[in-house]
């Protein structure tokens, strides 16, 4: 195989020209917005950055499941899913605001006067320290940049030696480790930088939500990539219905264990009734947040729900491409919903709102887009590839 075949096709540089463009527009406007109001620059900045920030160790997470599973399904999406976890730098870089912001984000436990008015814990109090946060981000992306290193240099070694044994048991190896490492660094990654917020609530399975809203945004983003990817060679010539049904219900499981998730946290506070727990769902079930959860809960879960049970919808890549960017729409309506509410009583967005996360995520995709290119879209040396291939040839004779 000539790893020259499997480049990018054109559409991938028209969509990375289209991305920059519109980011970079977005970007002047979000600059605008930061000089005229830093405050409501950053409580819109805060939800943008999430959904890149899932894009990226979502597609990491899936990477190293894929490896730990060998499944076929993770072939087609292999590479996409190569090329959005080495956005991880631009992630990081996107970072900085969050640094800088960190007063009006964290005031509660930054402040020494609101702190005084509302006093926390002793754990609390050694826990939330401006120099923790930021050694525990450090040690997140030391992380997760380690893991991205290390999966995407065996994935190019085991291109140039395809029958290096010793390559797949290292992917075998270190993905279930890696996995732990990802959930775990995320979770304490949600509770530094969204969960501490509100610093007088606590929750054991926020990360969780995080982490499945993650995989549910990479895996729309895969769907989104394959299916936009098979309308030119090579992906063309071998993207069957079933692989779209292999991810459709990927994504139908992802968006079960979210809603799992995400149920269990309100069952186990509700059942609770702890008044420094409540808070949490108090000023987000009520009012004009009231209104945005139950949103949240129709569209982000219970209309995907029924339609993804549908197995044509999941089979036909116009249909599961579009419940993709709907699910991926609404993640970033769901990050709205779980961080704005500490800010504002007002669920109605501003201008700041829309530009800012569109900047975050036109640069995001344009840098992705920039990834795919480095190499070819199907990873040549994976022993599954030739099964797929041959099946594509069967077919063609």
């Amino acid at each position: 195989m000539n790893g020259q075949e499997y480049n990018a096709p054109a559409s991938v540089n028209r969509a990375q020209r289209l991305a920059f463009l519109i980011g970079g527009v977005a970007l002047i406007l979000a600059i605008v917005g930061a000089v005229t109001s830093p405050a409501k620059f950053y409580e819109s900045y805060l939800f943008g950055y999430l959904l890149v920030l899932g894009l990226t160790l979502g597609s990491l997470g899936l990477l190293m499941l894929q490896h730990v599973t060998s499944g076929i399904w993770g072939i087609v999406i292999r590479r996409p899913l190569e090329a959005a976890t080495r956005t991880i730098w631009l992630v990081l870089l996107m970072f900085v605001p969050i640094v800088l912001g960190m007063k009006i984000f964290y005031g509660e436990w930054l402040d020494p006067a609101q702190v005084k008015a509302h006093p926390l814990s002793d754990l609390q109090a050694r826990y939330l320290t401006q120099s923790g946060f930021l050694v525990r981000a450090v040690v997140y992306f030391a992380i997760w940049i380690i893991l991205v290193l290390l999966f995407n240099a065996w994935s190019k070694a085991q291109d140039s030696n395809p029958n290096d044994l010793g390559v797949r048991k290292r992917f075998r190896m270190t993905g279930p480790p890696g996995i732990i490492l990802y959930v775990l660094s995320m979770t304490f990654a949600a509770i530094d930088w969204v969960m501490s917020i509100s610093p007088h609530w606590a929750s054991t399975i926020y990360g969780f939500i995080f982490v499945g809203g993650q995989l549910i945004s990479a895996m729309a983003l895969m769907i989104i990539t394959v299916v936009a990817l098979a309308k030119s060679e090579p992906h063309s010539g071998f993207i069957r219905e079933r692989h779209l049904h292999d991810l459709g219900k990927l994504l139908f499981a992802f968006n079960m264990l979210w809603a799992y998730f995400a149920f269990s946290q309100l069952l186990i506070i509700w059942s609770g009734n702890q008044p420094e727990e409540i808070s949490y769902y108090r000023s987000r079930l009520n009012g004009e947040w009231g209104v945005v959860a139950v949103i949240v809960l129709v569209f982000s879960f219970g209309l995907p729900f029924l339609i993804l049970l549908s197995r044509d919808v999941k089979r036909n890549p116009r249909l599961i491409a579009a419940v993709a960017a709907w699910m991926l729409l609404f993640r970033l309506v769901d990050l709205y919903w779980m961080t704005r509410p500490e800010f504002s009583a007002s669920a109605w967005p501003n201008w700041r709102d829309i530009v800012v996360p569109v900047a975050l995520i036109g640069l995001w995709v344009g840098v992705f887009a920039t990834n795919l290119k480095q190499r070819p879209v199907l990873p040549l040396g994976d022993p599954k590839l030739s099964e797929v291939l041959a099946h594509h040839e069967h077919r063609r004779s």
